[in-house]
């Protein structure tokens, strides 16, 4: 067997890999820190500096989130085609110019044009990344090689929104995109010195194979059925992003730090997820994955319940706004369900592929995301108009701060909305585990 993993290929299991593994890591912890960075403020910036509606801002957040869990199908395999490198220079080029034109020019036809940059530089390195991990690793060493890749994820993403949060309050919103051109800047940097990965000798797809293999995919319905269960889960998820930051800073203030809510998330994942796959290693993957779809909506409730409480909520000698109490503690619990989900989503998902079809099945099994996400984000925008509007349109209305504040009362109704949704795909996921264990027991 070759050693293409630094170590791999011994037959022992390493920590050690090749220098093309911790660049294409350090590449990533740049991307990350810049897109998150962006995305915790986006659905803000797009209404409170471009000008969008709540219901605009949530549709082209649609296209944005999702598109970027779409895209890598087809551009994995011209960065199969082109190469690694030169295809990373080009998707780090495109995120640097991306980025600066939505903060340069924060108006409403050069944020619409400068969003597909980000989209297809984005859709660029999810998947080289990932295969630089896969092609520097073996079998012996692949699960320690994409743990670490996964921290490093949560890492950036955790960097990325703690330093949005100073920018925000200290320079703008529009100094956020800014921010996110300067980390692409250096991860161009980066790879343009220091990425020389070696040349795979498989044979490259072509976006029509990529193609092919989608509508063969999505004409399994049963594994259809199972994405779309668990889109349930990630559409709640991604209100982190979509619904939270507007919401508590139209509740709380501007004194509410969205962008410290959203990394415990971060936070929790990094520090749980090892436990807990470790914990579920010998568990079903219907009773974990059951247990993180019976959770997520139940943290939305948490969210809605802020409103039950006292203000201020004094708690450990000092005093904390109760959304700010109750946000953490449903964003930990959804966390904790993310946790769950993750090590056994893959495993369950490829026991629905025919057999011989495995590999196949698992390159398009992030497609929850992506239905997810453009549902959630379309959604989150009529359900903030709604139920949580924007306090400019209140106010040329020409309500008072008494009309106001009562026009916020029924905001609680959109986590319970969420939570519906959740609700409703995991009794989805119960009914689709019965179905399928009779079918196959019918088969024989």
């Amino acid at each position: 067997m070759a050693n293409r993993g630094g170590g791999a290929g011994t037959g022992a299991t390493t920590w050690r890999f090749p220098a093309a593994f911790w660049t294409g890591n350090t590449i990533e912890l740049f991307e990350r820190a810049a897109y998150y960075g962006t995305f915790i403020a986006l659905a803000l910036y797009l209404t409170d500096v471009v000008g969008f509606t709540d219901v605009q801002a949530g549709w082209i957040g649609a296209f944005f989130s999702s598109f970027l869990y779409l895209l890598p199908f087809v551009t994995g395999a011209a960065a199969d085609r082109i190469g690694f490198r030169p295809s990373l220079i080009m998707a780090f080029a495109l995120l640097a110019a991306g980025y600066a034109v939505l903060g340069m020019l924060p108006h409403k036809l050069p944020v619409l044009l400068a969003l597909p940059l980000i989209v297809v530089g984005g859709a660029f390195v999810k998947p080289i990344i990932s295969g630089t991990v896969a092609k520097c690793s073996d079998e012996h060493n692949r699960a320690r090689a994409f743990s670490i890749f996964y921290m490093v994820v949560n890492i950036g993403a955790f960097g990325g929104k703690a330093v949005a949060k100073p920018v925000r309050t200290m320079l703008g919103l529009d100094y956020i995109p800014l921010y996110s051109a300067g980390a692409a800047v250096i991860a161009l940097v980066v790879v343009a010195l220091f990425y020389w990965p070696k040349k795979d000798e498989a044979r490259p797809r072509s976006a029509a194979e990529s193609l092919r293999g989608l509508a063969t995919v999505l004409r399994n319905y049963r594994f259809l059925a199972l994405i779309l269960i668990t889109s349930g889960f990630w559409v709640i998820q991604g209100q982190l992003y979509a619904s939270m930051p507007k919401y508590v800073l139209r509740l709380i203030g501007p004194g509410a730090s969205p962008e410290w809510l959203s990394n415990v998330n971060s936070a929790v994942v990094i520090l749980l997820v090892i436990p807990i796959t470790q914990l579920v290693r010998r568990m079903s993957a219907t009773v974990s994955i059951g247990l993180a779809m019976a959770l997520v909506p139940f943290s939305a409730v948490l969210m809605a319940l802020a409103g039950l409480m006292p203000t201020p909520v004094h708690l450990l000698g000092g005093t904390i706004h109760p959304l700010t109490l109750m946000m953490i503690v449903g964003i930990a619990v959804m966390s904790v369900a993310e946790c769950f989900l993750s090590p056994k989503y893959l495993e369950y998902a490829s026991k629905q592929a025919p057999p011989g079809q495995e590999g196949l099945y698992m390159g398009y099994s992030h497609l929850n995301t992506f239905f997810a996400w453009f549902f959630g984000f379309i959604a989150s925008g009529y359900l903030l108009d709604a139920f949580c509007p924007d306090p400019k349109k209140l106010a040329a209305q020409g309500l008072d701060p008494a009309q106001i504040q009562a026009a916020y009362a029924h905001a609680p109704y959109l986590w319970y909305t969420f939570a519906a949704v959740g609700f409703v795909a995991f009794l989805g996921l119960i009914v689709f585990k019965i179905v399928t264990d009779r079918a196959d027991r019918a088969k024989g």
